[in-house]
């Protein structure tokens, strides 16, 4: 058990030194979400008027800290290439560790990037002119972020185990990741969306977690909160329980 908790460390403070040492990287993953506030968020807010009492621009951040996350969350598993090609996913599937370790501290490194990169793009959020409204599901802010950096970072750990190449992946992740971010409730409400469109945002688990950022944060949401956070947790089940079975079949090359 020992063993176990050693792997899922290890490789949870090699993906975060990996982030914090990257200030380009930092830099460049906070450009499309900067761009989305602004162009969006401040140019579609003078024109939108939303009946729930909040303004547009404060209904939009929390999908904008959504998209972050997916985008991030997602394309943390191009990783498994890079140690494909390096040897390094090699030297730890010969491992006496599980992959149900590995794939955790995969997972666990990766959200911990991904909700730092939230935080900041909440502080930006705020200079621009987003207003946090505190209560006392706040706190769940940064439990929907993880439920959200879990659920896609499995769903990119699949896609890099089963993946060889980065041109398909960057392909397939893309064919992903923009109908999961168009058909949430990131940009509009739900409610305004036709009833085809709005029943099938309703099967993406995205939703849910940005309606729990929502709440947590502006207090306003289309669901009860409880919701989302049983739909979050079931999403994350799934897809972590389908990553390690992928991962465990992967090629190390």
């Amino acid at each position: 058990m020992t063993m176990e908790f050693n792997a899922i460390y290890v490789l949870w403070l090699r993906d975060t030194i990996r982030f914090v040492r990257a200030k380009s990287r930092i830099i460049g993953m906070l450009m499309m979400p900067l761009f989305f506030l602004l162009g969006l968020g401040l140019g579609l807010g003078s024109l939108v008027q939303l009946g729930s009492g909040i303004s547009y621009f404060d209904f939009i951040v929390p999908g904008i800290i959504g998209m972050s996350l997916l985008f991030t969350s997602i394309f943390t598993g191009s990783a498994v290439l890079w140690d494909r090609q390096f040897g390094f996913l090699k030297e730890i599937m010969v491992t006496p560790n599980s992959r149900t370790s590995i794939v955790i501290g995969r997972i666990m490194g990766g959200a911990t990037t991904a909700i730092l990169q939230s935080i900041l793009v909440i502080v930006i959020a705020m200079l621009i002119g987003f207003h946090v409204v505190l209560s006392a599901y706040t706190a769940l802010a940064i439990v929907f972020m993880a439920l959200i950096a879990a659920t896609f970072i499995s769903l990119g750990l699949t896609l890099g185990s089963v993946i060889n190449d980065f041109q398909g992946f960057q392909l397939v992740t893309s064919f992903f990741t923009m109908p999961l971010f168009f058909l949430s409730d990131s940009i509009f409400p739900a409610s305004a969306l036709p009833v085809f469109v709005r029943n099938i945002t309703f099967l993406n688990p995205l939703t849910y977690g940005i309606d729990g950022l929502r709440i947590a944060l502006t207090g306003s949401g289309t669901f009860p909160v409880w919701i989302d956070l049983l739909a979050m947790a079931i999403s994350t089940v799934i897809f972590v329980l389908i990553a390690t079975y992928a991962f465990s079949r992967t090629d190390v090359g």
